[in-house]
């Protein structure tokens, strides 16, 4: 069964361009490690709720746009096998060697909200 890892965040509109190129880099990265596909959306119409929404979620500020992506999996062992080799590269200092080819962080990432999700319906054209 298929598996969904989903990420919302809030960006500085002015680090729209810095967000994608940085998304870029480490989606391909994902791709790589065996994802099936990797989504990321600008939000352009994220409406304030009346006890919770999105934007408060992440704390976003009058200056930035809540990003909201998804990355799918085969299933869930591709991907904790995927996750478990990313924190090995972390911990070993792999990512450090490549670091001056990897674009800057464009956002806060402590304000990153995460998940891993099982679909439990999917619809398709």
């Amino acid at each position: 069964m298929s598996f969904v890892d989903g990420f919302v965040i809030a960006v500085p509109h002015a680090n729209k361009e810095q967000f994608v190129e940085h998304a870029r880099h480490f989606d391909e990265m994902l791709m790589a490690e065996g994802a099936l596909r990797v989504v990321e959306c600008w939000g352009v119409d994220v409406q304030a709720g009346q006890h919770t929404d999105f934007r408060r979620a992440v704390d976003a500020r009058e200056d930035e746009a809540v990003c909201f992506s998804w990355v799918e999996w085969p299933d869930r062992a591709t991907r904790d096998a995927a996750h478990a080799r990313f924190a090995e590269k972390m911990a070993s200092g792999e990512w450090a060697e490549t670091a001056g080819s990897q674009p800057d962080m464009p956002f806060d990432g402590k304000r990153l909200v995460f998940g891993g999700f099982e679909p439990v319906l999917v619809l398709d054209r």
